[in-house]
């Protein structure tokens, strides 16, 4: 396997300041895929087209955006691809990781926000609602004069952002596993989903999984489907995909190889099924990653 390191930020947040704000008129995308320890708060309007990469995720975007990055070794960028608009907008917000402490967030009033940053270890897109409704927030806030109550409206923005129904995470579990011990709230799901980021190479039988939890087969496909609003075979063939996308891009193996290794059983099936979830063929996903990848 090659071991790859990508381009790491440097970001002119000093370990003094709660958090910084970046705000940018421009022309295009110019920054390649890359990381920083810092958790960052990406709004981008007037770029309809254009190409955002989170982990494994590449999508074109809409003409408004908003995209909440919370894991150090997340992979992410921003691409032109189909965008023409000559005056994007863009405003980022970077702040340490340890800005709110484990036990500031374990309170009450801070669950939500604690369990967005969860969710943002995989990357999260905000839905359009929430955006209209911290979009004045968020264009206020490099003109508030007291870097406090900057603070306290950055807050509001985190609240905001963490009871939107709407998010959606964009990176798989394979390409950038969840911080936290336990995924989800249902411990059977969590036992099954550890199970399976180990043996997805293998022969995986339902049968098999709804006895390794103790349950008939209809009432663990019910499980599956209420916490994931996925079938069986959908959750599994993401858990495959993931480990996919992984592979296409850290390491020079065959894309045959790379679907045999990852549980499917021919590389037809593995090129359709990959398609349909990403959108791009294994090859084309693994061309158009690295050209935009810088290696240091």
């Amino acid at each position: 396997m090659i071991q790859v390191k990508l381009l790491k930020e440097v970001s002119p947040l000093s370990s003094k300041d709660c958090f910084i704000l970046i705000e940018r008129q421009k022309s295009n995308f110019n920054f390649p895929i890359h990381i920083h320890p810092e958790y960052e708060l990406n709004y981008i309007e007037n770029a309809k087209g254009a190409q955002r990469i989170v982990g494994d995720s590449i999508e074109e975007i809409e003409e408004e955006e908003l995209v909440l990055v919370a894991n150090p070794q997340l992979e992410h960028a921003w691409m032109d691809h189909n965008n023409t608009s000559q005056n994007i907008h863009e405003i980022t917000i970077q702040f340490h990781p340890d800005l709110f402490s484990d036990t500031f967030l374990n309170k009450n009033q801070m669950i939500s926000i604690r369990q967005l940053f969860q969710r943002a270890y995989k990357g999260v897109a905000f839905s359009r609602e929430t955006i209209a409704k911290v979009r004045p927030l968020l264009k206020t806030l490099s003109c508030e004069n007291d870097s406090f109550y900057s603070l306290i409206k950055l807050i509001v923005i985190l609240h905001e952002l963490s009871v939107d129904k709407g998010m959606r995470s964009l990176s798989t579990g394979q390409f950038a596993a969840s911080k936290a011990s336990k995924e989800y709230s249902n411990d059977k799901l969590n036992k099954i989903t550890e199970y399976l980021n180990r043996h997805y190479p293998e022969v995986i039988r339902l049968a098999d999984m709804a006895a390794l939890v103790s349950m008939s087969e209809a009432s663990f496909c019910r499980m599956i489907k209420q916490h994931t609003s996925k079938s069986f075979v959908d959750f599994l063939t993401d858990i495959r995909v993931g480990a996919a996308s992984r592979a296409l891009i850290d390491t020079s193996l065959s894309i045959a190889e790379i679907g045999y290794d990852c549980g499917f059983n021919n590389l037809s099936n593995f090129n359709r099924i990959f398609k349909k979830k990403k959108g791009l063929t294994p090859r084309e996903f693994r061309d158009n990653y690295r050209k935009n990848k810088m290696i240091i």
